[in-house]
């Protein structure tokens, strides 16, 4: 069976994509670090142009580089204040709550056929052991995890400085870097790449600025809102939480679940809940049904299943990173089937 030029060809661009596959899969650990560089680039990009004008490129770029890891420091430093609040009153609430589950709800669940009842002494046991005032349980865990976790450990030191060094370089020669890539590009297909390249790169923009203006509402809703419920912690978790919605489901559901913890802890009764199930709801349905539709654009057009199962192979792949970067790269994987199911309608093959 003789195949033709085109057939030639794409036989051979499956190869590749095959082969870029399996590599993606068998490389994972180590491409990690350098994706991760190159989308914080992607981003850092457009400010260290600006900033080039009146200083040094490279001086530019450290300081971009700066202000990005000093804002990420802050925005993890958030969640300081609710532990550093929080742990004492768990130390003290839990045997609390287990007497009250043991006093009222152990019975309940007996009538109806479940035997439940907490060692109340236990517990207690257990909060004095790791819940101490000076801390000596949870830093003897970190201590342990660390010996037994010790290349994980070394994993995430190792990163942590080879991003910000990667993220340096890359903005440094952004500008080559993109030249060489087009040169090494056939040129009868260089018009159709750039054109793909433009597309990509309006729909990334559409989608982080959006993204940007969506998560900033959102940090002041849910501070306003929890501090008109009276809670101590409104402004770090109501920063957190719309922060974290970076991250689709998995960030609301952190941020819910400190709301609901600083509730419970703060007010022992159904009120916390109540406050965290109403501000939290209303918060969904804002974001979902008014924000992200008109903020992010039904440009990016990822059907909620979409989205479900690219959070999941992004993290299989490249873990928490994967999480983060899984929207902005199936947004991308959007445009090139978009452009794919135009050529096939195009093509002999759908036409007859």
């Amino acid at each position: 069976m003789k195949l033709s030029l085109t057939q030639r060809l794409m036989l051979a661009w499956l190869a590749l994509a095959l082969v870029s596959v399996l590599l993606v899969r068998l490389l994972a650990p180590v491409l990690t670090p350098f994706l991760t560089a190159a989308v914080l680039a992607y981003v850092l990009q457009p400010a260290v142009d600006r900033l080039s004008r009146h200083l040094p490129r490279a001086l530019a770029a450290v300081l971009v580089e700066l202000a990005a890891i000093a804002a990420a420091l802050g925005v993890a430093l958030l969640i300081v204040p609710i532990i550093s609040r929080e742990l004492p009153v768990l130390r003290d609430q839990i045997p609390v709550l287990a007497v009250r589950l043991n006093d009222h709800v152990a019975p309940w669940l007996t009538e109806h056929g479940f035997a439940v009842k907490l060692d109340t002494e236990s517990i207690k046991a257990f909060v004095v052991k790791y819940f101490d005032a000076n801390g000596d349980g949870w830093l003897s865990a970190l201590l342990s995890s660390a010996r037994i976790g010790g290349s994980f450990l070394l994993a995430i030191i190792g990163n942590a400085v080879l991003v910000p060094v990667v993220t340096f370089y890359l903005l440094l020669d952004w500008h080559d870097l993109q030249r060489r890539l087009c040169r090494m590009v056939p040129p009868r297909y260089l018009e159709a790449v750039l054109d793909f390249a433009q597309e990509c790169d309006a729909v990334l923009g559409q989608y982080l600025r959006g993204q940007l203006m969506v998560m900033l509402i959102l940090a002041a809703y849910y501070t306003v809102a929890l501090a008109l419920g009276r809670f101590d912690l409104a402004l770090p978790v109501g920063i957190f939480t719309g922060l974290a919605i970076f991250v689709p489901y998995l960030g609301f559901g952190i941020g819910a679940a400190l709301a609901l913890l600083a509730g419970v802890l703060q007010y022992a009764n159904l009120y916390g809940v109540g406050v965290v199930a109403v501000v939290y709801g209303a918060g969904q349905v804002i974001e979902s049904f008014f924000l992200t539709p008109r903020l992010v654009g039904e440009r990016i057009g990822l059907h909620p299943l979409a989205v479900i199962f690219v959070l999941l192979a992004f993290g299989h792949l490249f873990g928490f990173v994967g999480v983060l970067l899984a929207l902005p790269a199936g947004a991308l994987v959007l445009v090139a089937l978009r452009r794919l199911r135009t050529g096939y309608v195009a093509s002999r093959l759908y036409q007859g």
